[in-house]
């Protein structure tokens, strides 16, 4: 997994670096030349190439400096527009502001004709006004210079995070860079791996500027395909359906039959080996008919057609013959159904996953999932998030990760939250980032399929959190190659149909 610092992470790792003889000025110089590397990559070349290198203050402002050294050394002719009056600036940036003397540099003061002119006969351009420390809305001159930048066609490269962008939660308050490639040290920061920050990075590279790599403790990881790989169980030569994971999904009810069947038929696809379905009798025929590889366990249910509460002993019964439980999509939010929803979470001897109106039937009363402790995985959207947490929508995207963190140390459990990006967070605050996945996922159903995934790789034997975040990366995958087909006309079932495809994907490298 790749790591991602957040900006105070980042300060921390620069300050013990330091304490170790690695001086600013030195980690400030190979962050520098490592933009102007990028710049004239992203180029082609270095020969008539004109570049803009916009300065604010601080380290950020100082990397550009050292930057705009660097490519008219290369041959690059280089103009640097400073947003930050020189005299105001502090070490070691100020020293690099003056060694622009050593080339052809011409160093300008910003202003917004200044910028709109040089932009206009520029091969690229550097975004070196804020650092990842930046919060709140870009102002006036500030501002200014951040959509001279988007206005210009200039290929831009940013200078660790798009400027404007907030490098904790990857929120935009205002006006924010948008960069054709962000160039990183030593690693990816939260903002620019958050939405909407991610779609303003670019492609992002992370290099080395020689911070020692024990010095680098994050608590947040993007997660790659061999993570996946590396968690994905394999069938044995000889082994049995029972071998390969046993399901028992408990879904449904008169009026929501199709969850039941998607979640069902994804668990298979995973790979779980026998998916048990277990709903209110009135809706079994019809889910009898949909679903041909599973078994059934008629429930009594209620005057409304959802499960019943004395539906528990049946269900606490087939649980001791199987391996993982999922539990919540279409049960309705009937008072008497959520009563057995709760009790059965008290109940269950085995891990579950914990989807829709199952997390409705904890509205207001997270903290009753405490005694769960490791073996569950919670899997809100936004809305079920605020219904569960007592958070309110607004606030959870504000900081989505510090949320999500919140809801799992509260409850003990390993919490996904959907949404682009969806973050699976452990109750000791380690989140993983999903990078998989998009819109073509907006369609209903899709979170049935994600539950069905980590229900069946629960099954198979997986930790929460590596269910969760494989089969985020493998449903999100997948979801990718349905749209690739189909288009905004994708659905849910189309969905569960690349599964497969997905997992071999992976396993081919692709």
């Amino acid at each position: 997994m790749k790591p991602v610092l957040t900006p105070d992470q980042a300060v921390d790792l620069d300050r013990e670096t330091q304490a170790r003889g690695v001086s600013a000025e030195s980690l400030m110089e190979r962050a520098g030349r490592a933009v102007a590397r990028a710049a004239i990559d992203l180029t082609g070349g270095t020969y008539g190439r004109r570049a803009v290198v916009v300065c604010g203050k601080g380290n950020n402002g100082g990397d550009g400096f050292v930057a705009a050294r660097h490519l008219a050394r290369a041959g690059v002719r280089t103009t640097v527009v400073a947003v930050e009056r020189l005299g105001d600036l502090r070490e070691p940036a100020a020293t690099n502001a003056a060694r622009l003397d050593e080339v052809p540099v011409r160093v300008l003061p910003f202003s917004g004709v200044t910028l709109e002119r040089e932009l206009a006969r520029a091969d690229v351009a550097i975004d070196a006004i804020f650092g990842t420390g930046f919060r709140g809305i870009p102002e006036d001159e500030w501002a200014e210079a951040i959509v001279a930048l988007n206005d210009s066609r200039s290929p831009i490269v940013a200078v660790d995070i798009p400027s404007g962008v907030n490098g904790s939660t990857g929120a935009v308050q205002g006006e924010a860079v948008m960069a054709d490639l962000t160039v990183t040290f030593g690693a990816a920061k939260v903002g620019a791996v958050l939405l909407p920050g991610a779609e303003l990075a670019g492609a992002v590279r992370v290099v080395d500027i020689g911070f020692p790599d024990d010095l680098l403790r994050p608590n947040a990881f993007l997660v790659e395909p061999a993570d996946v790989l590396a968690v994905l169980p394999e069938r044995s030569l000889e082994t049995h359906k029972r071998a390969t994971g046993v399901l028992l999904v408990v879904a449904g009810s008169r009026g929501m039959t199709g969850a039941v069947r998607l979640i069902a038929e994804a668990a298979g696809r995973i790979g779980a080996g026998l998916i048990q379905i277990a709903v209110p009798e009135g809706i079994l025929p019809m889910v009898q008919s949909a679903l041909v590889e599973t078994t059934f366990v008629p429930l009594p249910e209620t005057e409304e057609g959802t499960v019943a509460a004395s539906a528990l002993g049946t269900i606490l019964a087939r649980l001791g013959s199987v391996d993982a439980l999922a539990i919540g999509p279409g049960l309705s939010t009937n008072e008497a159904t959520a009563d057995l929803v709760r009790q059965l979470v008290r109940a269950c001897p085995v891990p579950f996953v914990l989807d829709a109106d199952g997390l409705n039937a904890f509205t207001g009363r997270a903290g009753d999932l405490a005694y769960r402790k490791a073996d569950a995985v919670l899997t809100p959207h936004d809305g079920e998030f605020a219904r569960l947490s007592g958070v309110s929508a607004r606030e959870l995207q504000d900081d989505r990760l510090a949320h999500a963190r919140a809801l799992a140390s509260t409850t003990g459990a390993t919490t996904l939250l959907k949404g682009s990006r969806t973050l699976v967070v452990t109750s000791d605050g380690q989140a993983r980032i999903n990078p998989t996945g998009g819109p073509v996922l907006a369609t209903a159903g899709s979170g049935d399929v994600l539950t069905g995934v980590i229900g069946g790789l629960l099954a198979r034997g997986l930790a929460p959190v590596d269910a969760s975040s494989a089969g985020a990366y493998v449903h999100g995958l997948a979801g990718i190659l349905a749209g690739r087909a189909l288009g905004e006309g994708t659905l849910a079932s189309d969905v569960v149909a690349q599964l497969p495809a997905a997992v071999n994907r992976l396993l081919e490298g692709g």
